[in-house]
């Protein structure tokens, strides 16, 4: 039982035995039965009407998984990494309100996917087999699953980069998503419609700042498709970067919900969480590092919407939902991070769609109330119902259902555009197969206006022997036409036929191209180099003097291609344009651009370019002025002038927040100014020591917390019933005190500020109610996302050492031990005896028992405030 009052433990003890256990079992029931947020804290569009069903109790767990079964029941599964939370079957009467729970007797759990189809429960998630695709079915009409099969083995991570999301296609086989750590099944279809991909940039990749996904080269994420006993398996796509869920629209058509790289923040390379419409063979540019793809490559598909900053989970059309049309062919879209249920309406474009956003369920205050959204489904009655939950904090089932004068009718497919999608998959026949009719039947369509034909066309080319079709690449005349039939060239022709490549490129350029052939025909310009060698001495001279007459140029993404390609070519100029282009660029991003590129280039400095180059990482710094800064409302330093494009900063308004610089940011300066470094002479690295050697961590991180005497050990137990109090009269410099006491900013970022050995805690009250908040500072260890585990290194001798990896070579290991004094510890591989994920948090415990509880409450409040002075947290009452 939790610890109770001197008071309450007088009276308790006093009672008949009887009525102790009556209160007994009402205490733990109250302690176990947290409310979800509330449904009238939630706002829905006009005519829809939002309820909460259900908020789960301690043992049944945080929920991230929904699937309907064929009675019209839900089945959920909890987020655990023990086989702690069953699987739960959830009854609903029939006005679709919360009957029964009850769990699933079978012996798997932690599913990020689950799907009932063929009169069967398939689960992907863990099991006595580990990681895998299992079945669970009825053999004898108990309505009781009482058979468990183990259908296929998923290599790679469990868990939030894992193995993810079950969907039944039209074509009555099973689709599967993984994350961007999941290992390609061996058994991989060597005719699956993607392959033949690669890192393919041009200049050197450089990994994430803090080491996350350091190493992984493609595919990325990926989706299989299997039959129902998973014993086929093709990918259909890949290069997105961990989508968790993904649906078909009533049109058979599949679409994903993409996550960001919120490390990335304030770089080039970031990109924003994106929907996707996933076909045949469609690469969709991810890459890890700084190598990801920009949305105009040809040889990727782009996005049809940016939705800005968050953390997808649970996607679904709304077919089936007995709502107004526009409301049924929507895509509903998940954001764990800052709360939201986003509609994503699609209109057919071509073979493809463009579309448009608003929000669907939003908190009626945003960021006042936690909205930890994961996974959502149609059910048998129309409506829609979602859960909430993750990372161990409180789940909720919700239902959403239309109570407005507009009649619903259901909606099936729609047949505008249904021409060119049925070209599209025409020739997305030819993406799995040889056939002598294939080159014919596609090569019109590599001329066509439609981006996303020209790409099904290029892949039915590619897919068939380049002798049949290489000279006919070479000799199209057509604009569009030749772009895409020497891109196809440049990614399978063979060596010896660049120059001729290169040739027929130069007919088109620039004279006659608008702005995305340009950038079309310098991609293949690239690939060109990458897949077919570094040309001669000769072919690099011409192709420089083709491309140096236009760079500099006026378009911000023409100069960023061709920067590249003059770096590579190391034209001789290409220093003093590229340090011009910098010095004018406006973004952080633009420049950043120019100094990645640079890094690696040995020849055509002179000493004072050199001294620019790195006097950018020094760039002078001032503290900002003219009204409040974040956080905190005091001053922090910023870099002068510093900009960034209206698309970034608008994606941060959108969830209310201010912009700041991902966690990874300092450490990539670092290491680019390292690699530039690396390129310097003795006599360079002498001349240039002031400017190559000056700290580049930011300013001000964690600021020196005073020496203060211990309070107590303070328990979630001690401070719940005073919790209420964080959220009114609080004393706004008291909490920023405590957040400097506690040392938060050493391993949590917050606004611009912080390290990186934990997650960004801005917005956090966008998922995480109060409660949640304080039991993950008062006990660290009870939920750690894999993002920031620390491993325990075994070494041969016994000795152990825990700590968070930051490097990994052939020659050895370096941990961080103590992220507050920031310790690290090389550990020689030789030496490593057996690794594991440590189950203990990176964060101490402790931290908070040098405050007393008045500065706990303060704490909170400061936190759930973004540490902004003005919040209601702060204000007195009148």
């Amino acid at each position: 039982m939790k610890r109770l009052s001197t008071a309450m433990q007088k009276s308790f003890l006093s009672l008949p035995l009887a009525a102790a256990v009556l209160l007994a079992a009402a205490l733990c029931v109250r302690a176990q039965n947290r409310p979800a947020t509330p449904a009238n804290l939630l706002a829905v569009p006009p005519g829809f009407k939002i309820e909460l069903l259900h908020s789960a109790t301690t043992n049944e767990g945080s929920w991230i998984c929904l699937a309907v079964d064929a009675k019209g029941r839900l089945i959920v599964s909890p987020q655990d990494d023990k086989f702690k939370y069953p699987l739960q079957r959830i009854t609903l009467t029939a006005a679709g309100q919360f009957d029964k729970i009850e769990t699933i007797d079978q012996p798997v759990w932690a599913a990020m996917g689950l799907l009932y189809a063929f009169d069967s429960l398939y689960v992907s998630g863990n099991g006595t087999n580990g990681l895998g695709i299992y079945r669970l079915s009825d053999t004898n009409g108990d309505d009781q699953f009482d058979k468990l099969e183990f259908l296929r083995k998923i290599d790679g991570a469990a868990g939030e980069h894992g193995s993810h999301a079950l969907v039944l296609g039209p074509d009555k086989m099973i689709y599967q998503i993984h994350g961007n750590f999941v290992g390609l099944p061996k058994d991989l279809a060597a005719n699956s419609p993607h392959r033949d991909y690669a890192d393919d940039r041009l200049l050197p990749r450089a990994e994430d700042g803090n080491g996350f996904g350091a190493g992984r080269k493609p595919p990325g994420g990926f989706i299989l498709r299997m039959d129902r006993d998973a014993k086929t398996t093709e990918m259909i796509a890949a290069g997105m970067r961990n989508t968790y869920d993904f649906a078909f629209n009533a049109d058979g058509e599949m679409f994903c919900y993409d996550s960001d790289m919120e490390w990335d923040w304030g770089t080039p390379w970031y990109r924003p969480t994106l929907i996707y419409h996933l076909v045949s063979g469609g690469d969709y540019g991810f890459r890890e590092g700084t190598a990801k793809w920009p949305a105009w490559y040809p040889d990727a598909l782009p996005p049809v919407l940016d939705i800005g900053i968050g953390s997808p989970t649970g996607v679904q059309f709304g077919t089936g939902a007995k709502f107004p049309e526009k409301y049924q062919r929507a895509l509903y879209a998940m954001d764990w991070s800052y709360g939201r249920i986003v509609a994503v309406h699609l209109t057919p474009k071509g073979a493809s769609y463009s579309a448009m956003s608003e929000n669907f369920v939003v908190p009626a205050l945003a960021g006042k109330t936690p909205l930890n959204v994961t996974d959502l489904e149609i059910g048998r009655d129309g409506a829609m119902y979602f859960t909430t939950g993750g990372r161990g904090t409180q789940a909720g089932l919700y239902r959403v259902s239309y109570t407005g004068d507009m009649a619903p009718s259901p909606v099936g497919g729609d047949s505008q555009a249904s021409t060119a999608r049925n070209l599209r998959r025409r020739l997305e026949a030819f993406h799995t197969k040889q056939d002598p009719r294939a080159v014919d039947f596609a090569w019109r369509f590599l001329n066509s206006p439609d981006r996303y034909l020209r790409y099904a066309a290029r892949l039915a080319i590619e897919n068939q022997p380049v002798a049949q079709w290489q000279q006919r690449a070479l000799d199209e005349s057509s604009v569009e036409g030749s772009l895409t039939a020497l891109l196809a060239l440049a990614r399978k022709g063979p060596t010896e036929v660049q120059k001729d490549l290169l040739e027929a490129l130069g007919r088109h350029w620039p004279d006659g191209l608008d702005e995305e052939q340009k950038l079309a025909a310098l991609r293949v310009c690239q690939l060109a180099f990458i897949r077919l060698g570094r040309p001669d001495e000769e072919t690099a001279k011409d192709v420089i003097k083709s491309l140096n007459a236009h760079y500099p140029n006026a378009s911000e993404r023409l100069n960023l291609e061709l920067c590249q390609l003059l770096v590579y070519l190391e034209a001789p100029d290409a220093v003093k344009k590229t340090l011009g282009l910098l010095a004018k660029a406006e973004t952080q991003e633009e420049q950043l651009s120019y100094i990645f590129y640079l890094r690696t280039l040995k020849t055509g400095w002179t000493m004072d370019d050199r001294k620019a180059y790195f006097g950018w990482f020094n760039k002078p710094r001032e503290t900002a002025d003219g009204g409040p800064t974040y956080p905190g409302g005091a001053s922090y330093t910023i870099v002068k002038n510093t900009k960034h494009p209206a698309a970034t900063t608008q994606w941060f308004k959108d969830v209310g927040r201010d912009f700041g610089d991902g966690a990874s940011f300092p450490k990539f300066m670092a290491n680019i100014r390292k690699d530039a470094v690396a390129t310097l002479t003795d006599a360079e690295r002498a001349e240039l020591a002031p400017l190559i050697t000056a700290d580049l961590t930011p300013a001000k991180t964690a600021a020196k917390p005073k020496v203060r005497q211990f309070v107590r050990e303070w328990t979630t137990a001690d401070i719940l019933p005073a919790l209420d109090q964080a959220g009114r009269n609080r004393n706004f410099a008291r909490g920023k005190e405590a957040f400097e006491a506690a040392q938060c900013l050493a391993c949590h970022r917050f606004g611009s500020e912080g390290g990186s050995t934990g997650p960004d805690i801005t917005a956090i009250s966008s998922r995480f109610a109060r409660r949640d908040l304080l039991e993950s500072i008062t006990e660290p260890s009870k939920v750690v996302s894999e993002q920031y585990q620390n491993i325990t290194v075994t070494k041969k001798d016994g000795d152990d050492v825990t700590g968070r990896l930051l490097e990994e070579t052939d020659y050895k290991l370096v941990l961080l031990t103590d992220a507050l004094k920031n310790t690290k510890v090389e550990v020689n591989a030789s030496a490593v005896a057996r690794r594991e994920v440590s189950k203990l948090s990176p964060m101490p415990e402790g931290l908070m028992n040098i405050l007393s509880q008045e500065e706990i409450l303060d704490l909170l409040a400061y936190i759930e405030s973004t540490g902004k002075k003005d919040h209601a947290a702060f204000r007195e009452k009148p």
